[in-house]
């Protein structure tokens, strides 16, 4: 499974998805060397939000849903080597892989629940993947995972950033998956009934039980998203000032913490990686 995250991660080149540069083996075990996004995960910027008593802004959720979708269009969409669509579902879109950097850039995280359609071995049979709360119900029947459950996961992002609230909790796993099976969705408009009509008709669409009622494509959910903020759009600065704000008041790391380096390293492989991702280092 780590194997197959680097090689999948690797292939996915995009401003919305966090890069994997290289991955490898030492002393300790596997590790990813990965791009280091500058910022918060979209779950710490919700629950802030909601220990403030303060409304997630809507124009942000959709802002921050146009960049998701445009990094789930870039896996839905890639091709193989040979030029044969090789899709990527990534499986596992929950507001913890969503991060939200000080430059105002969303990037999805943590394919390690994907599966390229080359891969189809990877997944044994009956094993569902992906955290409980934010799955289509019907994986949990046993169909397969396809573009549309990865909008609906995503729809279950939005849902719970606009109404401050979860959607399929439960205290057990059983109670979280009899949610998901039954799918009751509250509607949106009694918990947030200032949200513009178009976007909860979009949230709406991408939450139907019904995969084929659903947006076709990833790209089609984005581009209703775009539509609906053609408007009010939201810059990258206004993105960004938001979550530097969210860092500051909630005592954050500060934005020049960068992560530590290794200790040590075992190799001369690990050095020269480490040394080649550093902005302005030179090498010998």
């Amino acid at each position: 499974m780590f194997i197959e995250e680097a090689r999948v991660g690797s292939e996915l080149d995009h401003g919305n998805i966090v890069q994997v540069h290289d991955f490898g083996v030492d002393h300790s075990g596997y590790y990813l060397v990965m791009e280091w996004v500058d910022g918060v995960h979209l779950g710490q910027y919700m629950d802030v939000l909601a220990k403030r008593g303060q409304a997630f802004p809507w124009r942000h959720a959709a802002a921050i849903g146009v960049q998701v979708l445009a990094a789930l269009s870039a896996a839905h969409q890639r091709v193989d080597a040979s030029g044969q669509a090789a899709p990527v579902i990534h499986r596992d879109v929950t507001p913890q892989n969503i991060l939200l950097s000080v430059t105002g850039v969303a990037k999805l995280t943590d394919f390690g629940l994907a599966r390229a359609l080359d891969r189809a071995s990877m997944t044994a049979p009956d094993v569902v993947k992906g955290k409980l709360s934010y799955l289509a119900p019907e994986l949990v029947f046993g169909q397969p995972a396809t573009a549309q459950t990865d909008l609906y996961s995503l729809a279950i992002v939005l849902w719970e950033a606009l109404a401050g609230e979860r959607l399929f909790w439960g205290e057990t796993a059983s109670e979280r998956v009899r949610k998901v099976r039954e799918a009751e969705i509250p509607p949106l408009v009694t918990l947030r009934p200032s949200l513009p009509q178009a976007l909860l008709a979009i949230v709406q669409r991408a939450l139907e039980r019904n995969p084929g009622e659903r947006f076709e494509s990833a790209e089609a959910m984005h581009d209703a998203l775009l539509r609906c903020l053609s408007e009010l759009p939201v810059s990258p600065r206004e993105l960004a000032q938001t979550v530097i704000d969210l860092r500051v008041a909630s005592g954050m790391t500060p934005r020049s913490v960068r992560p530590p380096s290794i200790p040590s390293p075992s190799s001369e492989v690990i050095t020269r990686k480490v040394v080649l991702l550093k902005p302005g280092a030179k090498t010998g």
